[in-house]
């Protein structure tokens, strides 16, 4: 037990090279991810922009925190896809009969998703550019913006490993990713919600989207966060520490 500690940044690090080779080898994956949140972004630039009030001259500037979650919540579902895949061949149950440490099987996946999201992210935000995206933010507020999506990818992603551990079929380990990704929607995302009526509102106001969304929003233009950062912080921490434990409580129960 000892070694298998011992060795546990060099076990994680293997599993997550033999993740990484699954997505090199299919990248379609990342392409999917990345595809449809560029088409949502042009869609409403382009289509729908000019009738949508924002308060702001450049809407691109605005839209694009909620594109990037959205994104985010695209490309988890993939990632309970290969847990499933796994559970599904029996390759845990041959990992685990090899002196290596248990929990790196998980984080294998769940580093692979956050580099996968990673590339996804740094993809539309060079689209947004050709768009017309500008952001007047300086070193450290990009940093922070790295980093609550990191943080945000890290707690969805353990959300998908516990659908990814916990599925009877395919579609099943995929399907929770849908209401994650509608979430934007029904946020300050797209439109402001003082436009939205009072139940929607309500709603909007107090999801973690909104929140995030909002904090992104603010250290890209430069303009003070106030609460949102920590309202956002407090969201995505809270989501992270309950699915991490719920999920390998379920890892282990499972296999």
């Amino acid at each position: 037990m000892e070694r298998i500690e011992k060795h546990f940044f060099s076990n994680m690090s293997v599993m997550l090279g033999r993740s990484m080779r699954h997505i090199t080898r299919s990248m379609d994956t990342i392409i999917t991810v990345t595809i449809m949140p560029i088409a949502f972004m042009l869609l409403f630039v382009y289509v729908f922009g000019g009738a949508i009030d924002t308060g702001t001259d450049n809407y691109v500037n605005y839209l694009l925190p909620g594109i990037l979650l959205i994104a985010i919540a695209s490309g988890i579902s993939y990632t309970a896809f290969r847990l499933f895949t796994d559970v599904q061949r029996g390759i845990f149950e041959r990992f685990h009969t090899m002196p290596i440490s248990r929990s790196t099987l998980l984080w294998g996946h769940v580093l692979t998703s956050l580099v996968s999201n990673a590339i996804s992210v740094v993809v539309i935000i060079l689209v947004a550019l050709i768009m017309g995206f500008r952001s007047s933010a300086g070193i450290m507020s990009w940093l922070a913006v790295a980093g609550i999506l990191a943080l945000f990818t890290l707690a969805l992603t353990w959300v998908a490993a516990i659908a990814g551990l916990t599925a009877k079929t395919v579609d099943g380990a995929s399907a929770f990713s849908y209401p994650i990704i509608f979430l934007p929607f029904i946020s300050s995302a797209f439109v402001p919600t003082e436009s939205m009526p009072s139940v929607v509102r309500a709603f909007a106001e107090n999801q973690p989207v909104t929140s995030i969304v909002e904090a992104i929003r603010a250290l890209l233009s430069g303009q003070p966060v106030g609460n949102d950062i920590w309202v956002a912080l407090a969201w995505c921490v809270g989501i992270l520490l309950v699915s991490y434990f719920f999920a390998m409580w379920v890892y282990k129960k499972r296999v």
